[in-house]
């Protein structure tokens, strides 16, 4: 398979670590990365200068998800990946389970929200009202619906890997890119919901969150087991690896597998943790609102306690 359409030749040398981060950008996601940040850096911008407060928090995290897609899209990972099936398996992880998650926690739409212009009369549609349409639109409800979203996630790994759609997209530049387009918008759509930070169509209780995302996780695994456990190659376009790099393709099948199967514990973990410090403060809030409301009672009945001494007091006179 010829890969000169990603600008590289065919004698790339025995993959290191060192040699893996070299730079070596794709021009699409390298423009898109730094779009990505310069739009989000605009709205935290805006947000400052109108003495609104946002998290630094959030726009650090934010900015390691996008730089994590750069890491595995704007090096020589990314030239490795279309020749060692263990390097695309890590470009695929991060990209699709790692990325996803802290570009998410970076609540981009929320920013959004808050810094585009509202219309400036009522009843026009200001950039923020077209982005609350098309977030409550029938297309975004159905491509946010754990129906839709676990089959997709799940389908991402077996009827793309087992089936020619693999070695086709492999095949050309425009078909990688596309393919990692897709790892990166599942991962988006499968987590948004879970994450529940971004407001969206779907906002399902915490423990729902978590059964949605220990449904598809184990996926993952299974995948990673039958990768390790295939006593053949199983993807054609890595089952002629490139001399110079003195690999043999079922082992690297085997650590792809690894990969995936170790892989697939990462998110879940952060995204655990994630969901139970969501759930506390939600259940904190919910007390102090419970408080402030009991105290406001309280005072109401003391007001009319101290009204009915008055009318006693009155009356005695």
């Amino acid at each position: 398979m010829d890969h000169s359409g990603h600008g590289m030749t065919m004698d790339l040398p025995p993959f290191t670590l060192g040699r893996g981060l070299e730079w070596s950008a794709d021009p699409f996601f390298l423009v898109a990365c730094l779009v990505g940040l310069g739009l989000y850096g605009w709205g935290v911008v805006r947000l400052a200068r109108r003495g609104d407060k946002w998290s630094w928090g959030r726009t650090a995290a934010f900015v390691v998800g996008v730089l994590t897609v750069m890491l595995v899209m704007c090096t020589k990972l990314n030239d490795y990946g279309m020749v060692m099936f263990s390097v695309h398996m890590v470009q695929h992880m991060v990209i699709s389970m790692l990325s996803p998650i802290l570009i998410l926690l970076g609540a981009p739409i929320t920013l959004a929200l808050r810094a585009l212009p509202v219309a400036a009369k009522r009843g026009n549609k200001g950039p923020r009202e077209l982005l609350l349409m098309f977030l409550h639109s029938r297309y975004m409800r159905l491509i946010t619906h754990p129906a839709f979203t676990i089959p997709l996630f799940i389908a991402s790994l077996y009827a793309l890997y087992f089936s020619p759609i693999f070695d086709f997209l492999m095949g050309s530049k425009a078909g990688h890119i596309a393919m990692m387009c897709h790892f990166l918008a599942v991962g988006l759509v499968f987590f948004w919901p879970i994450m529940g930070v971004d407001p969206g169509p779907h906002r399902p209780g915490y423990l729902m969150r978590m059964l949605e995302l220990f449904a598809g996780m184990p996926f993952h695994a299974f995948f990673g087991i039958a990768l390790m456990m295939a006593s053949s190659p199983m993807v054609e376009t890595y089952k002629n690896p490139p001399a110079s790099l003195g690999i043999d393709a079922l082992a690297d099948q085997n650590a792809a597998g690894g990969i995936a199967w170790a892989f697939s514990e990462i998110p879940s973990v952060l995204v655990l943790i994630a969901l139970l410090f969501q759930w506390y403060g939600s259940e904190q809030r919910q007390a102090r609102r419970a408080d402030r409301a009991a105290d406001r009672d309280g005072d109401k009945e003391l007001e009319a306690y101290n009204a009915y001494l008055a009318s006693l007091n009155t009356r005695g006179r």
